[in-house]
């Protein structure tokens, strides 16, 4: 298992943990896509999400602190959802289909 795979399955556990239970890895074993627009990627001993404009970087010694303030901004961005997210979803997911979005 390598170093990137092993660090996102601890970060995925410890965001299940909180309740995130709609976060996956998207295929390279280094990054975790927590909700449209919330991605979290490990390299070089740190996780870095990203959100919109935002970036923040955290160490991968700590899981734990690092699945905390994602599930923090997780909330917030849920409870408030910013302008710039249905411009996102809709580039994203293209036009909706019949009464799907």
């Amino acid at each position: 298992m390598s170093e990137a795979r092993a660090a996102t399955e601890k970060l995925q556990a410890e965001l299940h943990g909180l309740g995130i239970t709609s976060a996956y890895d998207v295929g390279d074993d280094a990054t975790i896509s927590v909700w449209i627009g919330l991605v979290v990627r490990y390299r070089d001993g740190f996780y870095h999400w990203r959100e919109g404009p935002a970036k923040r970087r955290h160490p991968d010694t700590d899981p734990a602190g690092c699945a905390m303030r994602v599930a923090r901004r997780f909330k917030e961005l849920q409870a408030d959802i910013p302008l710039w997210w249905d411009d996102l979803v809709r580039k994203l997911r293209g036009k909706p289909a019949q009464d799907y979005p």
